[in-house]
């Protein structure tokens, strides 16, 4: 189970990279040495458990992410050897005017946690995840945990988070500032519904906790809210039952409109526990190739699973079903092959121009044809494409924005191009852009894990009748506007 360093460990890692002592106002820069000769005053840092950092290994680390797009070099990387390291240098950036992002796993595709000239607090060291029992209902984890490692720990009392994003080597922190949607979400939520209470620092530098009835407009603001009012150093989740095995099915369909019914239907009467989608190209490389994703817990969450009654009614192709019985850890793992494989490849270093849309159901259809339409097996490259509902009625939290519909569903346009191809590249930003403005135009929203180019504006339009909460807890919370520039919000 990770730990929060001491400061002795911390310190002793410092030997990796430069630390600095002291920032220089004047001249926007950090030293790492108390000799000047502007014999100008430096402004001293507060002392810390961990490091500063501003040699090169580190910064070019933390101006690249998984999208491989957008490079901003921060000038200084804050290692924390604790939390109270976060308030300090969020208190002393809040005092000078520096801009400061917080990075998790660095799984953005788009810069959103980068930040030109300014601090990247990295949270992987705060990765800690407090004692969990057999009737635990909750877990207090570091903002730095991965969620493979939370579930790891709960599972080993039969216990686990109710919802997981397909990837499982992203940080809380991370998934909690954007949602978390994942296959349990038609039946769970998102990862944001499952949180009971934070522990963040402000804008200001407050260490502050917040819940749905403790500084519940903090608690709002930064759940879904993009960075912008505090940043993550701790989140109680909430804990269900865990099943033992699962049994995960594969359900072949060749008309999309069936396809889109039976899941609904599925979400709807509630027969699986995990309900996820699939498009694939055919021979002459039309997206017409789709898979349902089903997933039914066992025992102790539910009984052993029914074939002929969970499947009953629907539509697929029984010829092409594919069953498996998986132990429920490897379940939620089960990309990890692929990723080593993608790594393995070099791929995983490719460019990641994602495009996620949450479509209306009303015209989800007519939506998801003309998109697929558009799609071409070259520019998904080695990427998928998923394509799955959620009921609006299980999610709760403010800034996740949705569709006016009932049942909404994620069309997850994962491409994979060649980073040093600019061209191709910023084609496919376009065509991102150009997807979300149809999507838009017929109810839908933009789930803000992907690369759509946005500016304030359509942050304004995208959050709509909850922006000016999100801009007062700004104004409140962060005054200075130094918390996550990237985002382009404001």
């Amino acid at each position: 189970m990770p730990r929060t360093p001491s400061r002795r460990t911390a310190l002793q890692g410092l030997a990796a990279g430069v630390a600095v002592v002291g920032f220089d106002p004047f001249s926007r820069s950090w030293a790492a040495t108390t000799t000047r000769t502007t014999g100008r005053t430096l402004a001293g840092l507060p002392p810390l458990d961990g490091g500063v950092h501003t040699d090169d290994a580190s910064l070019a680390a933390d101006a690249d992410d998984f999208g491989h797009i957008v490079h901003r070099r921060p000038a200084a990387v804050l290692r924390p050897g604790s939390v109270r390291d976060v308030v300090a240098m969020v208190r002393f950036c809040n005092e000078h005017g520096v801009s400061v992002a917080p990075r998790g796993q660095g799984h953005a595709t788009q810069g959103q946690a980068q930040v030109d000239g300014g601090l990247v607090i990295e949270t992987t060291p705060l990765g800690s995840i407090g004692p969990v029992g057999p009737g635990s209902t909750t877990v207090t984890v570091g903002a730095g945990a991965r969620w493979s490692e939370v579930a790891r720990a709960t599972l080993a009392h039969g216990l686990t988070p109710p919802t997981f994003t397909d990837y499982l080597e992203l940080s809380v922190g991370g998934t909690l500032s954007v949602g978390g949607i994942g296959g349990q979400t038609h039946q769970q939520g998102a990862q944001v519904d499952n949180v009971t209470e934070l522990q963040v620092v402000t804008g200001a530098g407050d260490l502050v906790r917040c819940s749905p009835t403790r500084h519940r407009d903090l608690f709002h603001a930064v759940l879904a809210g993009l960075g912008q009012c505090a940043v993550i150093v701790g989140a109680t989740l909430r804990l269900v039952p865990a099943p033992v095995t699962v049994r995960h099915y594969l359900l072949p369909y060749d008309d999309l409109r069936t396809f889109l019914d039976d899941q609904r239907l599925l979400v709807q009467e509630g027969r699986f526990d995990y309900v996820e989608g699939q498009v694939s190209a055919d021979a002459d490389g039309a997206f017409r190739g789709y898979v349902i994703e089903a997933v039914a817990y066992g025992p102790p969450v539910g009984p052993a699973p029914d074939d002929t009654a969970l499947l009953r009614g629907l539509r697929h192709d029984p010829a092409g079903v594919q069953t498996s019985d998986l132990g429920y850890y490897d379940f939620l793992d089960r990309l990890a092959a692929s990723v080593a494989a993608l790594k393995e490849a070099g791929l995983w270093a490719f460019a990641h121009p994602w495009l996620n849309l949450l479509l209306p159901g009303r015209s989800a259809a007519t939506l998801a044809e003309s998109l697929l339409a558009d799609l071409t097996p070259a520019d998904l490259g080695p990427g998928v494409v998923l394509l799955y509902p959620v009921l609006r009625k299980n999610l709760h939290t403010p800034l996740l924005r949705t569709p006016d519909d009932p049942v909404s569903y994620l069309l997850a346009v994962l491409r994979t191009t060649a980073p040093d191809d600019t061209a191709t590249v910023d084609r496919l930003l376009a065509a991102n852009r150009a997807a979300y403005d149809t999507v838009h135009a017929a109810g839908g929203t933009h789930y803000p894990v992907g690369s759509v180019p946005f500016g304030a504006a359509d942050w304004r339009e995208h959050f709509g009748p909850v922006y000016r909460r999100l801009a007062t807890a700004r104004h409140t919370y962060d005054p200075r506007g130094i918390l996550v520039p990237g985002q382009g919000v404001f």
